[in-house]
């Protein structure tokens, strides 16, 4: 029973299953419900607002499906501790790490925009 979860929701071989001690069992199925869990409440709030707005009178106002997160202010000391690092690394071994995060994520590294005219 636990096998054929584990296969039918990730994908796992018979050897990653193995391979999986009791705790990472437990802990895959709590995120997977805590996925679950989050999901559904996102189709309920989509639904209702749809709902909602489809049925409202035409005075009131329109309920926004999402809510813009502001964004929080970067701690500039730790802003320029990571520029150090980075300068350190450029110094040391060049810029090939950037080339290296493309390679990895199987992405083109992109080149300069051509302007037409």
């Amino acid at each position: 029973m636990d096998f054929a979860f584990f296969v039918a929701n990730f994908g796992y071989s018979r050897t990653d299953y193995d391979a999986l001690t009791r705790k990472e069992k437990m802990f895959i199925y709590k995120a997977w419900e805590n996925k679950l869990v989050a999901d559904s409440t996102h189709l309920y709030n989509a639904v209702f607002t749809a709902v909602y707005n489809a049925t409202r009178q035409k005075r009131k106002r329109a309920l926004k499906l999402w809510r813009k997160n502001k964004v929080k202010k970067a701690n500039a000391e730790t802003v320029s501790e990571n520029l150090e690092i980075v300068r350190e690394v450029e110094a040391n071994e060049g810029k090939s790490w950037i080339d290296k995060i493309y390679q990895a994520n199987g992405l083109k590294k992109p080149g300069k925009a051509v302007k037409n005219g």
